[in-house]
């Protein structure tokens, strides 16, 4: 009895985790395509995009990027860039790094940024972008 029960779990688990996975993928696909749908609606409105820097962890200074785009948090620690890719803005910067700029890496959005932080530490996607666009959703 013992080793079906173990194995019921297991394969609970494994089942749960690949549920879990779908739900996140669905997440990030929605978020991704909200981006994008952002991107559109900024170039037609000629919103103007900004260099986007990256802040060291702690506020230990700053770094720049090649890339340019909109901030999403007001604490400048995600943005979308131009082309419609996510960005997380925080990173552990050197001397190096402050002199000649870094490259962040795109990341998949969440459809909520800074979930899971402190109290009103997170907002949702569609909150930021309506925030930089009113009325985004409609110019498509």
């Amino acid at each position: 009895m013992g080793e079906n029960w173990a194995a019921q779990r297991t394969e609970a688990a494994r089942e749960h985790a690949a549920r879990l996975a779908a739900r996140q993928d669905a997440e990030h696909r929605l978020a991704e395509a909200m981006l994008a749908e952002f991107v559109t609606a900024a170039g037609a409105a000629r919103l103007a995009a900004e260099p986007l820097q990256v802040k060291g962890y702690g506020g230990r200074g700053t770094a720049r990027t090649s890339l340019r785009g909109w901030y999403l948090r007001t604490d400048r620690t995600a943005a979308v860039s131009t082309a419609g890719d996510f960005y997380v803005l925080t990173a552990p910067l050197g001397l190096l790094d402050r002199v000649r700029g870094v490259r962040p890496e795109p990341k998949r959005p969440p459809l909520v940024l800074g979930a899971g932080g402190k109290d009103g530490d997170s907002i949702d996607l569609v909150d930021a972008l309506e925030r930089l666009l009113p009325g985004w959703r409609e110019r498509r």
